[in-house]
């Protein structure tokens, strides 16, 4: 039981942090793609692959467009989306 209180309390601190990145920031913002993909990990971390994966592509997608692809971050965040795609199979 208290392991689902703990998991439903961080679910819910990461997604407060992303919102108040996204008004603070913007919403393409490298630090709103930092949440993103936090949010993502506890996701895939609770087998929640289908609410994973958008995030996933999306924090890839901010970091391609403000940072470049051969950002570190980028690269990061685009090994991350591919551990993911062979983890779901």
């Amino acid at each position: 039981m208290m392991g689902i209180m703990v998991k439903a309390t961080a679910e819910l601190l990461l997604v407060q942090a992303l919102e108040m990145r996204k008004r603070l920031f913007g919403p393409e913002h490298p630090a709103v793609a930092t949440s993103l993909n936090n949010l993502a990990e506890l996701y895939k971390s609770q087998g929640k692959y289908e609410k994973a994966e958008p995030l996933l592509v999306q924090a890839l997608t901010i970091l391609e467009n403000s940072l470049g692809p051969e950002h570190p971050n980028t690269i990061t965040a685009r090994q991350n989306y591919t551990d993911f795609l062979k983890k779901k199979k």
